[in-house]
């Protein structure tokens, strides 16, 4: 819950999310509120494993074809899901998604973290790991400038974690297969935003340019890192707004503002608003003016 918290508190949202759909939020096995750690001698749930699970949970609340969002990993996940389950995914918006097997360079990162987290728990080391991999430099602050507030509260947010968890949880995605030769078959509307600092900008980009361009949008959002939806939520909504749109799901609410205001005219590209395609056109959006 930790990767939505900034969009969904976020007013003008409200008005386009909360407004308009039914929210249901999974958690993988042991991250949820309050989870204990998760016994030894428990498998440990591959990728294909965490994607059957969606399919538990939609058929539990008996629920039909679904919007799908999700951050990097949570993001590769839904990804598989529609890979497996077409009928059941109505469209994807994915917020710096992984796509390829991991990289030597990710996968020597993820052991490091393991092992810390096996050794020394959610220690302050393993913290730093996860806030470069989050978020950009101008959060995580320096020695001039204080670290954030959203970067604040993810370091409690993460000490609220079972580090054993957290463990398994790493290992899954570190064995997770590429799905880049399936993406061609996702015939399901995408809309991906990255953070031109994310670590996974180039996945992203991979991503798009292996999926149907008829059916898929990329928005680069500047000076931020992957997580999207907590540094900059606003620079989602205008995008979002207009794919929704396209499958004729949003609808503005009579006591609150379109989530247009946010973003000044200036800010947007004319070309943003033409439809093409699936219904839209997007462009990289400058979120951030320099002073």
């Amino acid at each position: 819950m930790s990767c939505f918290q900034g969009l969904f508190f976020c007013p003008e949202a409200a008005s386009l999310l909360l407004h308009n759909f039914c929210i249901y939020h999974i958690s993988p096995p042991g991250h949820e509120l309050g989870a204990g750690p998760i016994f030894p001698n428990d498998s440990v749930p591959s990728a294909d494993d965490l994607a059957d699970q969606i399919l538990e949970v939609l058929n539990f609340f008996g629920l039909g074809a679904v919007m799908c969002m999700g951050v990097t990993a949570g993001a590769y996940i839904l990804t598989l899901f529609a890979m497996k389950h077409r009928e059941r995914v109505a469209g994807l918006i994915l917020v710096s998604p992984l796509c390829k097997a991991p990289s030597w360079s990710e996968w020597f990162y993820n052991r490091v973290v393991s092992n810390l987290l096996y050794f020394y728990g959610m220690c302050g080391v393993v913290k730093e790991f996860l806030l470069q991999r989050y978020f950009s430099k101008e959060v995580r602050g320096n020695v001039e400038i204080p670290e954030s507030d959203i970067a604040q509260a993810c370091r409690r947010l993460l000490d609220e974690r079972q580090s054993v968890n957290v463990m398994r949880f790493l290992d899954a995605i570190d064995r997770r297969p590429d799905i880049s030769s399936g993406l061609k078959k996702l015939k399901c509307r995408t809309l991906i935003f990255i953070g031109d600092q994310s670590p996974f900008y180039s996945e992203a980009v991979h991503m798009a340019a292996n999926l149907d361009r008829g059916y898929c949008a990329l928005v680069e959002v500047q000076a931020c890192g992957s997580m999207v939806t907590e540094e900059q939520p606003h620079a989602m909504l205008v995008p979002m707004e207009y794919f929704l749109m396209g499958y004729g799901l949003y609808r503005p609410s009579c006591f609150t503002e379109s989530p247009r205001s946010p973003l000044s005219p200036s800010c947007i590209s004319p070309e943003l608003l033409s439809p093409e395609s699936m219904g839209l056109k997007l462009k990289p959006i400058k979120t951030r003016v320099s002073a």
